[in-house]
């Protein structure tokens, strides 16, 4: 047998790491953006219309960095993905990603597809009327029915009245052992979303 030319495996390359008596999760990624702006890690998010808006610039300020927002779009956009960003709150999706009731449940899982999410809520004008989530969708077979048959109903929500402190939401999620917990008012219109996911990425 020939061999045509010489070919490397991944042992050839791998680079042994040094010794070190710091542990990972001791080490301290903290600089500066600018001389009053740090930054607990060195990531910024490039100011382009295929990388940075709303959505990744929340998911990097979790983490410690920042993303810039880019300007491919009209100024009032601009403003509205900054307006997104700073309502923002640990742990609290302040405007969640919402469904009428008259949508079908192929278009709700298109959308968290889309959007890499695991639920979202009903809502019918300014009144949530449910939630739907992976949970309801995932073995789901008639995908041109609309999501309310799927849904779990207003009757059967757990949320928290608006101005709660976050403890009471952590103590739902435990007690009901659910993955969201709607925010409403004294209406019961949608203020919010606490997920169990951005709890835990404000813990960290």
């Amino acid at each position: 047998m020939q061999i045509e030319k010489e070919a490397l495996t991944f042992d050839d390359v791998l680079l042994s790491p040094a010794y070190s008596d710091l542990l990972p999760r001791d080490a301290n990624l903290e600089t500066k953006l600018t001389r009053e702006i740090r930054l607990n890690i060195p990531l910024v998010s490039a100011a382009m219309d295929t990388v940075t808006e709303s959505r990744l610039a929340i998911t990097l300020a979790q983490e410690g960095g920042i993303g810039i927002i880019h300007k491919n779009m009209t100024a009032q956009q601009q403003a509205a993905e900054v307006r997104t960003v700073k309502k923002f709150e640990s742990g609290v999706v302040k405007e969640p990603i919402t469904v009428s009731p008259d949508v079908t449940i192929r278009e709700v899982i298109e959308l968290t597809r889309k959007n890499n999410i695991s639920g979202v809520p009903v809502v019918d004008g300014d009144d949530l009327v449910g939630i739907v989530t992976n949970r309801d969708l995932r073995f789901e077979t008639h995908l041109d029915d609309l999501v309310t048959h799927v849904m779990t109903p207003k009757e059967k929500l757990v949320t928290v009245k608006e101005g709660s402190d976050r403890g009471e939401a952590i103590q739902l999620l435990h007690q009901h052992r659910i993955e969201k917990v709607l925010i409403v008012n004294d209406d019961f219109q949608l203020r919010g979303m606490i997920t169990v996911k951005d709890i835990q990425k404000a813990k960290d």
